[in-house]
């Protein structure tokens, strides 16, 4: 494996350490247990048990997604990453990205990976905006539980009034923040 498609445990998708949100993590969630365990009623026990639930669930997920991530930054050629959604791509990327974001199954742990290994890989920052603009906005996958829970009709009137922006963030990131690697 080439070394610069190494992802060391501690990086962010610009390549700095994430060392300092690590502790900071760290020290709120000993915070928050010593305050549990200070009030002398289990919370803290209480508060692991969720924790240890939420880990479950969300570890083989972000696995997952993790891979996913890799294996697009090294089976992607970076050509064609630039060619259609690159910033030499314009408009298409931004559609693309847009329309990507939307289709994006599952929630941040997945999309984020996916995202940081596409800017890896040479996509536009108005790509990346649109992308994550659509995936927060539009979340097709997410449309039956709305309808489930809020009815057609309010889930219509979200969706249509949410469709216009993901392309025109991506365009304003695009204009304003082009030139950002």
């Amino acid at each position: 494996m080439n070394k610069e498609h190494k992802i060391p445990l501690l990086r962010n998708a610009k390549g700095g350490k994430m060392l300092i949100s690590t502790l900071v993590m760290a020290v709120l969630a000993i915070a928050l247990l010593y305050t549990g365990y200070s009030k002398g009623e289990n919370q803290h026990i209480e508060g692991l048990k969720i924790a240890t639930k939420l880990m479950i669930e969300i570890v083989p997920l972000l696995f997952f997604a993790l891979i996913v991530a890799g294996m697009v930054q090294i089976l992607i050629p970076q050509e064609m990453i630039s060619k259609w959604v690159g910033s030499a791509s314009g408009v298409r990327g931004i559609f693309i990205g847009t329309v990507a974001g939307g289709f994006s199954p599952g929630g941040p742990f997945v999309s984020l990976p996916i995202a940081v290994a596409l800017i890896k890989s040479g996509s536009s920052i108005g790509t990346m905006v649109a992308f994550l603009t659509g995936w927060s906005l539009w979340a097709i996958a997410r449309i039956p539980m709305e309808v489930g829970i809020l009815g057609w009709k309010l889930t219509l009137i979200r969706f249509a009034s949410t469709f216009i922006f993901p392309p025109i963030a991506g365009f304003i990131a695009q204009f304003l923040f082009g030139w950002v690697k």
